[in-house]
């Protein structure tokens, strides 16, 4: 592993994948929109969108120098396209967009060894995919930032951004974690980071298609986060 710093959608795979299975904590489905809903955090970090109405606008249309981050501002619509509805809903592209997110960051974290790639089989037959740790990666670190983080309140914004993103996507150490001010802290930082509600939106929207017995579209097919 080199020394690039990690960017927001590759911090919550890391938080988000057993080490040693390679499995993730949370359902397949849930982690590709948490990764889709990074990427959104990550852009307005470094000030190349916005939130206005629930919808993403893109201020600063130049490349950013991460080329995935690149590829996913330039999948938005250019600013003032549309009118009074410019840009995107936000919900809604990371319910579009998770499953594509979260194979290229997986991609790019086993290209550069941060994480290894074991095909199994279920039931001898249908493939799917682990991704343990890699040799030095940065896992254990990022998941100490997060602690580190989370004990200090989460006082910078990139530490609340994953906690919210982290909370969405139901890591059951983060949504169970801590005492009762500190989850309640969590739900609330959720509702205050706009991306991690777009992730939360998708999520509860599942889980209602489950619970009723219908399809959504979106399922958890598992994707390339693993099949459970």
């Amino acid at each position: 592993m080199t020394g690039t710093a990690l960017t927001l959608p590759e911090e919550l795979l890391l938080l988000a994948l057993d080490p040693v299975r390679g499995k993730p904590y949370c359902r397949g489905r849930f982690l590709e929109y948490g990764v889709a809903g990074a990427a959104l955090a990550e852009l307005e970090l470094q000030g190349r969108i916005a939130e206005e109405r629930g919808r993403v606008v893109v201020v600063n249309p130049l490349d950013p120098p991460d080329p995935l981050l690149a590829v996913f501002l330039r999948g938005l619509p250019p600013p003032g396209k549309g009118g009074f509805l410019s840009g995107a809903s936000a919900r809604r592209w990371v319910r579009q967009a998770g499953r594509r997110a979260g194979g290229l960051y997986l991609d790019a974290l086993v290209e550069r060894g941060v994480l290894r790639r074991e095909t199994r089989r279920f039931l001898g037959l249908l493939p799917y995919h682990r991704h343990p740790a890699g040799p030095g990666s940065p896992a254990e670190q990022v998941l100490r930032g997060y602690e580190e983080s989370r004990a200090a309140g989460h006082p910078d914004r990139r530490g609340r951004m994953l906690a919210a993103l982290a909370a969405a996507v139901e890591l059951p150490a983060v949504v169970r974690g801590g005492d009762r001010r500190a989850r309640a802290a969590t739900r609330t930082l959720v509702r205050e980071e706009w991306p991690a509600q777009a992730v939360h939106r998708n999520v509860r929207q599942d889980k209602a298609a489950r619970a009723g017995g219908g399809g959504s579209g979106g399922g958890d097919g598992g994707g390339n986060g693993g099949g459970d």
